[in-house]
């Protein structure tokens, strides 16, 4: 087993710069841990689009890549988190905004609220955000159907 974080992130950062590079896109890829998960920002450039990919499926695409090499070369740390010109980071940003609506709402009536289906990564970000409001959150439903209600607290 590799087991330095650092000897991880300089592999999954080398491993996609060489992916990125078969693209016909050579750049450095911004890679640091958090949390045990190895975070990989590919800077912004003119192929966003294709990398990104509709929904951020080949985003997606490459952090499973990236991560599965990783398993197949004995590293203890294979999570990894790839985002591409800040895609992640301002869609979360844009939750935060109207999350915070959500809990001022919560607040202000004393009722609890649904919210839509949302995906893990924005089911996280929204109970860290209600935690931080003093309001109890907890994710009810399967699959797709997956979503927060927001409740005040007891």
């Amino acid at each position: 087993m590799n087991d330095s974080m650092e000897e991880a992130i300089l592999y999954a950062k080398k491993y996609l710069e060489d992916l990125l590079s078969f693209f016909g896109l050579n750049t450095d890829v911004y890679a640091t841990s958090d949390d045990e998960v190895i975070q990989l920002n590919v800077p912004s450039t003119h192929m966003n689009g294709f990398l990104i990919g509709q929904h951020g499926e080949n985003m997606r695409s490459l952090q499973y890549l990236t991560s599965t090499a990783l398993k197949n070369n004995d590293y203890s740390h294979t999570r990894v988190n790839v985002d591409i010109a800040e895609y992640k980071k301002q869609r979360a940003d844009r939750l935060r905004d109207k999350a915070e609506t959500w809990m001022k709402q919560v607040q202000g009536s004393g009722e609890p609220l649904d919210l839509q289906p949302m995906n893990a990564a924005d089911r996280r970000i929204v109970h860290q955000l209600a935690a931080d409001y003093g309001l109890s959150s907890d994710s009810v439903g399967d699959g797709r159907d997956r979503h927060i209600v927001l409740k005040p607290s007891e």
